[in-house]
């Protein structure tokens, strides 16, 4: 079968380690011929190309700055994207006809050519809905119920839903989250298909996790709770803030690794509090993240409180992956918090409830964190192997 995914993340090998990665990598041993369209921005001066390598064809279209850029250049760049792409693979691939066409959000403006590879090739297609636009820039007050763009923006989503023969969603809530909104979508044609990977074993002793906490000055003798990932408004870090500041157990000690648009105000607070309960690192290599996350106790999500939609950050399976057990501070919305309770490997509090964050930490604090963490590592083995996302896509084609 041949395949084409379609996505704005920047993927340079297939080698590499993510939830797009484990899965095209699932295609390409299973026989399968696999070509990724990824973005390379203007910044890096490399024009479009056509390569293969490691089993499969990588086309990398040259776009406008789409990420940490101003929102001018954002904007016009994610607009502009959809016919970059569509001239590409017109260009490129013209001698290949694809059977699936697979695509993630965001973005939602992939309509054209998705739209094209189907008519030209009779290709079957697939969502991986991963992000609900425009609501999600709704909620956070990004753009305006109601006006002109945000009526753009749904008309767009609208279109991408329509055209898509399968839509896969991460939870059973973002299911009924899109046919409650969309009622014009048949119920047969959304199904859940989760977050997936390809876990590595990270079987670290005692004195391993000792020396990877003294490379990065580490409390080595306290619990500590890690946030790993993107530092941005829709993580509702101010939660997280006053959750350092409030928290008084002595055992305790927090990590913040990662980048993102917060990263400025969070390094301000941590200079202004000097707080010795906690450290803030820069996002770090792939490679070195996973070492330091095997080094530590509990794993850490927050989400803004003003969230509709049902957000399911894919960090969890990073915590399920180093069998640590997860806190979950999120929106009334989101399912991640029952799936974390009902599986045994955590707790869930409502975001900006800091007595209940309270309770919850001495409530983990008193916990077997080893049997939380052993039921962790059964969650992902029962729900987020990549092997599951995969039979899902190739049972529809």
């Amino acid at each position: 079968m041949n395949v084409i995914f379609l996505t704005l993340v920047e993927i340079n090998s297939i080698e590499d380690r993510g939830i797009y990665q484990d899965l095209l990598r699932k295609f390409r041993n299973e026989g399968h011929d696999v070509t990724i369209v990824t973005p390379v921005e203007r910044r890096r001066k490399i024009s479009t190309n056509f390569s293969e390598k490691e089993g499969v064809s990588i086309l990398q279209v040259k776009t406008l700055n789409i990420q940490k850029t101003n929102i001018i250049e954002k904007g016009i760049g994610t607009l502009a994207i959809e016919y970059q792409y569509l001239s590409a693979i017109k260009k490129y691939t013209s001698n290949k006809k694809f059977d699936l066409v697979l695509y993630s959000t965001p973005p939602i403006t992939f309509a054209k050519v998705i739209e094209f590879v189907k008519k030209r090739d009779g290709a079957k297609s697939y969502l991986l809905l991963k992000d609900i636009f425009p609501q999600n820039a709704v909620d956070m007050n990004m753009l305006k119920q109601g006006g002109f763009l945000h009526k753009q923006f749904l008309k767009k989503e609208k279109k991408l839903y329509q055209i898509s023969d399968t839509i896969g969603c991460m939870s059973p809530a973002n299911v009924d989250f899109v046919l409650k909104y969309n009622p014009e979508i048949r119920n047969s044609k959304v199904e859940v298909n989760p977050n997936t990977i390809e876990p590595v074993a990270f079987n670290y002793s005692d004195e391993q996790k000792k020396a990877i906490r003294e490379k990065y000055k580490i409390a080595i003798d306290k619990k500590v709770f890690v946030y790993g990932g993107n530092l941005g408004k829709p993580q509702g870090l101010d939660f997280l803030l006053e959750t350092i500041e409030n928290t008084k157990y002595d055992e305790v000690f927090f990590l913040i690794v990662g980048n993102g648009t917060e990263f400025p105000k969070i390094e301000k607070w941590f200079k202004d509090n000097n707080p010795k309960n906690a450290k803030l690192l820069h996002k770090l290599p792939k490679e070195d993240y996973d070492h330091l996350l095997a080094a530590c106790d509990v794993g850490l999500i927050f989400l803004d409180q003003n969230f509709k939609i049902p957000n399911f950050p894919s960090r969890l399976l990073s915590y399920l992956e180093m069998k640590i057990p997860v806190m979950v501070a999120t929106d009334p919305n989101t399912d991640i918090g029952n799936i974390i309770e009902e599986a045994k490997c955590g707790y869930k509090v409502m975001a900006g409830d800091q007595n209940e964050m309270q309770q919850k930490l001495e409530s983990l604090l008193n916990d077997d964190l080893q049997k939380l963490g052993e039921n962790a590592e059964k969650l992902l083995k029962n729900e987020y192997l990549v092997d599951r996302s995969y039979k899902l896509i190739f049972e529809k084609i």
